[in-house]
């Protein structure tokens, strides 16, 4: 029933209909009845008015809505994050960081998430003018925005990693303070990785005097000193090709600093207190070298002691798909003051730390995003009657969890895996061989990652059914937020091209290092006879991936990049398998640790040698594939 003339408010708040000439029961008028009859008429009146309102009258014990899933603390509810510190690290730091997680969980669940959910409905807005036609730029977020800063600050999100109290663990340490932050951080967590990137990139520069009041701003645990960095690579020609997309030109000064002119198409955070960026420096005659060689990094204040743009305008907001509680802009730089702060034409080397830094964190909220989910899921499968039983007692649909519970175990592995290299090469720790497996799962947990947590949220939001459909449930935001992690820092086609770049560079001794690396995980459950099976296909993986690089160098340019994703993936399920199997031969494995490595296993561990049988990296097949996307398009061809 809509509300209308036709209805009227109920005691209890709720709309039943009123009885009008548009809705009226049959009713004894103009029929000759007698008494008898007559009451028997209004007999029947009574049961079609009651027939009419009690499908919406409810007794006030009923409800109307399904149950809304209630998760508790992230850090006690996650076993396998629990079980993974408890196996690796030392006593002392485990005891300690295993309060701090524990007390920042009960944070997350009581004063982190509402904020969360209060940036999503108050997004950023972009005030161009003010009331007095005074062009002022300004970029109004909300306070809960604002308090994620402090946050930020407060719980060491960038600093742990910093201070490293716990050594090569800290980073760890910080970054699972992040994972269990992502999800309820309602987009801070963006700005928070380029903070890192930034504060990374600065350190590897061995934090030179003119920046060291900026590092120890962005690694600050004090609200009122900590600053975040933004990250403004991406120019109007967009994509990940800055070498020929950069057009951004430095000028130098007088007095030695740099002014910077050019439009920044696509910067993320643009409410950042810093930033780095890319130009080019223009010689005396105003000239600028082209190429990746010819760009340099440059390390900006975004405004001036009195809170102004320093030379800086903002052209509009982006109107994006997702993480729309950041404010994302495009900027023209007209004269920015600029540090250089690498070499002149070295600037894509020194940013490549900012860019590690940046696709871990894109990692870390690709496994957040899928854990969340699958939290969310689970719980509803506990409330959720179906059919006349709960959803966690259908079979079928306790299948659908699990699998996505098993990807999601294979990717949370695999970053844990990347953090704890990561630490021992920020502590000199690191042998040759762990900086080189560094260098080659990077971009491999990335762009997989990214991959799986697409699916699985949108698999997660399908097991609420229509509910998970609606905006208000907040389930379509994470959906909206995942999307981006397969784009942001490279698409999967161009970091499947930087795996193979990280094999040129090492000339193949990368690949050395991880088929060593995957036996030695092996070896672990040579005693576990459940883990047999597993460990064959691992290994079977293995060879099969071994003879495809055996042949790698006969094979064209053309044939290598067209297996340049089969090959990457081939790498990720190869090695989060052997994580699991790993992880799943510790003496106090549980059952389902055995279970989630047999499973992951079992799926296709090594595609590329599976389309190498099937011809499918012919340059025959390279023409066929465009054949087969421009059939009929008269802009079709291909120059292969």
């Amino acid at each position: 029933w809509r509300a209308s003339a036709a209805c009227k408010p109920w005691q209890s708040g709720r709309l039943l209909p009123v009885v009008s000439e548009r809705c009226q029961p049959p009713s004894g008028k103009g029929i000759n009845t007698t008494t008898g009859q007559g009451q028997q008429v209004d007999a029947q009146e009574k049961q079609v008015l009651e027939d009419l309102v009690m499908p919406l009258a409810r007794k006030e014990t009923e409800t109307l809505f399904q149950e809304q899933p209630e998760t508790g603390n992230q850090y006690l509810e996650d076993a396998l994050l629990r079980s993974y510190l408890k196996t690796h690290l030392p006593p002392k730091v485990l005891e300690e960081v295993n309060q701090d997680l524990e007390r920042f969980g009960n944070r997350l669940l009581t004063q982190i998430k509402p904020l969360g959910w209060e940036c999503e409905l108050n997004p950023p807005v972009f005030r161009q003018y003010d009331a007095w036609g005074r062009r002022v730029d300004h970029i109004v977020t909300c306070s809960a925005w604002r308090r994620m800063k402090e946050i930020a600050a407060e719980e060491g999100l960038i600093a742990e990693a910093y201070e490293r109290r716990y050594s090569n663990w800290s980073r760890l340490h910080q970054a699972v303070k992040l994972y269990l932050f992502s999800s309820s951080s309602g987009g801070f967590n963006c700005p928070l990785a380029m903070t890192d990137g930034a504060a990374k990139v600065i350190e590897s520069l061995g934090i030179p005097g003119s920046l060291k009041n900026a590092f120890d701003h962005l690694t600050s645990r004090d609200p009122k000193k900590f600053w975040t960095s933004g990250q403004w690579m991406t120019e109007r020609r967009g994509g990940s090709d800055v070498a020929n997309g950069t057009e951004t030109v430095a000028r130098k000064q007088p007095d030695g600093t740099y002014r910077l002119y050019g439009f920044k198409w696509f910067t993320s955070a643009a409410d950042s207190d810093v930033t780095l960026t890319l130009a080019r420096v223009a010689d005396a005659e105003g000239q600028v070298k082209q190429g990746s060689s010819g760009l340099s990094l440059f390390f900006l204040k975004v405004r001036d002691e009195e809170g102004k743009l320093n030379s800086i305008q903002v052209q509009r907001l982006k109107d994006k798909l997702g993480t729309r509680q950041m404010a994302t802009a495009e900027l023209w730089l007209d004269g920015a003051p600029a540090e250089l702060i690498s070499a002149e034409g070295h600037g894509v080397a020194s940013i490549s730390n900012m860019l590690n830094i940046t696709r871990i964190h894109n990692v870390i909220c690709a496994v957040a995003s899928m854990r969340r989910m699958i939290s969310l899921s689970r719980e509803y499968a506990r409330r959720r009657v179906a059919f006349g039983k709960l959803l966690k007692d259908h079979p079928l649909h306790m299948q659908t969890i699990a699998r996505m519970e098993v990807q999601t175990r294979g990717a949370f592995l695999l970053l844990m895996e990347i953090v704890r290299l990561l630490g021992l090469v920020e502590t000199n720790m690191a042998s040759e061989e762990d900086q080189l497996l560094l260098r080659l799962l990077v971009p491999v947990a990335k762009l997989y990652t990214g991959k799986q947590a697409s699916a699985a949220v949108i698999e997660g939001m399908e097991s609420f059914g229509g509910q998970g459909y609606m905006e208000d449930t907040g389930l379509p935001v994470i959906v909206r937020d995942t999307l981006v992690l397969s784009i942001w820092e490279g698409t999967t086609n161009i970091l499947s091209l930087d795996v193979l770049r990280s094999l040129s560079k090492s000339r193949g001794q990368v690949m050395a290092v991880f088929f060593s690396s995957v036996q030695k995980k092996l070896e672990l459950a040579l005693s576990t006879a459940k883990l047999e099976p597993a460990v064959k296909q691992v290994r079977d993986a293995i060879s099969g991936l071994a003879q495809f690089m055996q042949g790698a160098g006969s094979r064209g340019v053309v044939t290598m990049e067209l297996a340049a994703r089969d090959f990457s993936y081939t790498l990720a399920r190869i090695y989060a398998g052997a994580l699991l199997i790993e992880h799943a031969a510790r003496p106090d494995a549980s059952s389902t640790d055995i279970s989630a490595a047999q499973r992951w296993c079992n799926q296709e561990l090594c595609p590329v040698a599976t389309e190498l049988g099937n011809r499918s990296y012919e340059a025959e097949e390279a023409l066929a594939d465009s054949a087969l996307v421009y059939e009929g398009c008269p802009a079709g061809g291909s120059r292969l």
